[in-house]
């Protein structure tokens, strides 16, 4: 989800609720802590340059029980962060504490934000040699194939 989506998201919402990937929501207490642009500057395996930028949410969930963020609340948020940093319509990431700082993309499923678990890839997969889907094959196949010495009546044992 682009920044532009989620305030247009905002304008007609009545609450902000972050829905994780178990079903389960982030408590309703929450604080949006960070809002920013995340600059990644790298090289990938196969020797290609490549720069990610991102607009970048933390959320965080506090102690205070009795907060909750309102919409036009959030979206003064974002706008102030596009007014300092210059942040463009970027897509979101959100970073969320689970076992560790966990990063999510965002979708709006008509009433709710959902987080959706992020995926590590080989982006130059062409390059390195990483087939680009797991070759099947059966077992009885294989079976067939392979002639083992230790078969019954073959007195290797």
């Amino acid at each position: 989800m682009k920044l532009s989506e989620i305030k247009k998201h905002l304008a007609s919402s009545e609450v902000v609720n972050f829905k994780l990937p178990t079903g389960t929501f982030v408590p309703e207490n929450f604080h949006v802590t960070e809002v920013g642009i995340v600059t990644k500057h790298f090289i990938d395996c196969g020797g290609t340059e490549r720069l990610e930028k991102v607009v970048n949410f933390q959320l965080f969930d506090a102690n205070d029980f009795v907060h909750r963020l309102k919409p036009q609340k959030l979206l003064k948020i974002i706008t102030l962060s596009e007014e300092k940093l210059g942040i463009g319509d970027l897509e979101i990431e959100v970073e969320y504490q689970s076992d560790t700082i966990s990063k999510y993309g965002l979708h709006f499923n008509g009433k709710d934000f959902v987080l959706v678990p992020k995926q590590t890839a080989c982006l130059a997969s062409d390059a390195c040699g990483i087939p680009l889907a797991k070759q099947k094959a059966q077992l009885a196949e294989v079976a067939a194939d392979k002639q083992s010495c230790c078969t019954p009546g073959s007195s290797c044992c």
